[in-house]
């Protein structure tokens, strides 16, 4: 068993990861820049050490300060959390080269699923159904022109690797389709440093439904049920419920079905996320699979009871699964919001600064993963997010109205949020009668 464990992360997930450990008796190992020295997570772990500046380059994604401090402190595994080097095949592969336990896929499959074409290849080979779109990578937007003719439009320009919602655009034409590949390669290569890009049929309208994949090193895979993620700004998600509203007992059976076969075609092992694009017809299509635990994991657990975190950690270790297919039983609905220091009204605009008072919800039902407290200052150089609400109850209609309550109590001063923004979202007919799609926000706001 695992007995020292590093975090390569930062905020409510650094937090969440340690608490985990806590509970198996497994020491912890925080990593912080300059710019965190106060930070949450560094004063809950057993030890923690300063790695670097503020700068992503020379902190957070810094590889080989951060396997310096696990060799220095004598970790002997690292979970990396949700973005940063999580999805990092190279950090992966260092981590297993210094034998160091990497809590999550193999460097080979996060490789093989982080290139969107390499991922579609080994979906169809496994009977999944992909959106029709590119079968290579495009470089120059003249090819591109011609895959577009082929594949049908609107079409939606894809950096081929990374996600995020950058390097994307959309074009509805053949007239602006040079202009969109400008500049969604040049977006593409500023944040990923690879301009090979991919092109897809857009569809209108649909939902966004994850379903979530536990797969140990014995061969065992199961998924926990789906998540809707449709509500999101700028490809981000925003508010995430599980389980999907619409979805029939049939399609749930079918969607993870499908789901684990995914998994399995890819080899995968520990935790990752099946994402399908799931037409008004009932029709979905493989989107991408994130190799890593979801910024949205906690409504799961909530509706399975399975501790995803501590199912990470055993399965790094060499555990098989504790349960199959038809153990796992959906019980209720979960409601997650997600809560950024941000502006909604002025474009979504980043606003950090000092948390001068603060009051977050309590209550049965209700769980908060937070890094924040009065007098924390949020530093500007990171992701706005802030915290996470999340709710269970019985019905979706009982969840929605105990996420809206959770709302109304909380109190962040001295900083922006999108709070009443969350609430007002939750207010709209729409979204309560569930009639909702990825394009949500900006039909609705």
């Amino acid at each position: 068993m695992i007995r020292k464990l590093l975090v390569a992360n930062r905020g409510e997930i650094a937090v969440r990861i340690i608490r985990a450990c806590r509970e198996m008796g497994i020491e912890t190992v925080a990593i912080y820049s300059e710019a965190d020295r106060e930070a949450l997570h560094a004063k809950l772990a057993d030890e923690a050490v300063c790695i670097g500046p503020a700068a992503l380059s020379e902190s957070y994604l810094s590889m080989e300060r951060i396997i310096s401090a696990t060799i220095v402190t004598g970790a002997q595994a690292i979970h990396p959390g949700f973005g940063f080097l999580s999805e990092n095949a190279k950090f992966a592969a260092l981590c297993e080269k210094c034998n160091i336990i990497f809590v999550g896929p193999k460097a080979e499959t996060i490789e093989r699923l982080g290139n969107k074409q390499l991922a579609r290849e080994t979906m169809q080979k496994a009977g999944v159904p992909v959106i029709p779109g590119s079968d290579r990578a495009v470089f120059d937007y003249r090819d591109g022109l011609q895959e577009a003719e082929k594949i049908g439009y609107p079409i939606m320009i894809k950096a081929a690797l990374g996600g995020g919602g950058k390097g994307m655009r959309l074009s509805g034409s053949k007239e602006d389709f040079e202009k969109n590949f400008r500049i969604a390669q040049a977006e593409a290569k500023q944040c990923f440093g690879d301009d090979a890009m991919y092109l897809e049929h857009y569809i209108k309208g649909p939902r966004h439904v994850e379903f979530q994949i536990l797969a140990d090193s014995h061969g065992n895979v199961v998924h926990l049920g789906e998540r809707d993620c449709s509500i999101q700004r700028k490809h981000q998600k925003l508010i995430e419920e599980a389980p999907c509203s619409v979805l029939s007992s049939r399609q749930r059976m079918e969607m993870g079905q499908t789901a684990v076969r995914a998994a399995k075609a890819a080899g995968y092992i520990n935790a990752g996320t099946i994402e399908f694009l799931l037409e008004p017809s009932g029709t979905f299509y493989f989107m991408e699979m994130n190799t890593r635990i979801q910024v949205e994991h906690p409504i799961t657990e909530w509706i399975t009871g399975i501790d995803l975190i501590k199912e990470q950690i055993r399965i790094a270790a060499g555990e098989k699964l504790t349960f199959s297919q038809k153990d796992i039983r959906i019980n209720g609905h979960a409601i997650e919001v997600r809560i950024n220091a941000e502006k909604p009204e002025e474009d979504f605009r980043p606003c950090p600064g000092t948390i001068t008072g603060l009051h977050l919800p309590g209550g049965k039902g209700i769980r908060i993963d937070s890094a924040i407290y009065s007098g924390y200052k949020i530093p500007p150089f990171y992701d706005s997010m802030i915290s996470k609400i999340s709710v269970w109850a019985k019905t979706r209609e009982e969840a929605i109205r105990k996420a809206q309550s959770a709302l109304g109590e909380v109190i962040i001063e001295g900083v922006d949020t999108n709070v009443d923004y969350q609430y007002g979202i939750l207010e709209e007919p729409d979204y309560r009668d569930g009639n909702v799609d990825i394009n949500y926000i900006e039909n609705h706001f």
